[in-house]
């Protein structure tokens, strides 16, 4: 076995996991919170946590994991670990088209056209904005926790069949 595949299967394991852990917490508390509040506040937060978001720390787990994933997988498929390399390999796919094209397909966009909306004094046009942004953001960023998540497993089940054939 390579000396660097067992480091690349942790790469790919950290970054999975940071990137589900991501996404696990818009869900479990950020938008419930985000919910609960005014939602003059809501918008305002949202607002700037989308573009505080664009940062060296968060860019490698978003733009890195599925790459490392896939790189992971052609590096023991050539070692002939076909079996942990089908697995960092489907891990790879599903980030890069459930997990990242999802979020630009629809959480960015969505995300850059609240930015775009000056947060009104009026509560009630701020509950309306919020509502009609809120639960479909969610819908969304929901699917990419649980692929993200899956994600995840693929690569315990990848590191369980280092090794094997």
């Amino acid at each position: 076995m390579s000396s660097f595949m067992r480091p690349l299967a942790l790469l790919s394991l950290l970054l999975s996991a940071a990137l589900f852990g991501f996404f696990y917490a818009w869900v479990c508390s950020t938008m419930w919170g985000l919910d609960m509040a005014d939602p003059r506040v809501a918008i305002a937060a949202m607002q700037a946590m989308n573009a505080s978001v664009r940062n060296a720390v968060f860019a490698p787990a978003f733009f890195g994991t599925a790459p490392v994933l896939l790189f992971t997988a052609y590096v023991m498929f050539r070692e002939r670990h076909r079996r942990a390399a089908l697995w960092f390999g489907l891990a790879g796919i599903v980030v890069a088209l459930l997990a990242v094209a999802l979020t630009a397909a629809f959480n960015i966009p969505m995300n850059e056209a609240l930015a775009r909306v000056a947060v009104p004094q009026d509560i009630e046009a701020a509950r309306i904005i919020w509502a009609d942004y809120s639960p479909q953001w969610q819908v969304w960023n929901q699917i990419r926790t649980v692929t993200s998540g899956i994600a995840v497993l693929f690569v315990g089940i990848g590191i369980m069949r280092l090794g094997t054939a």
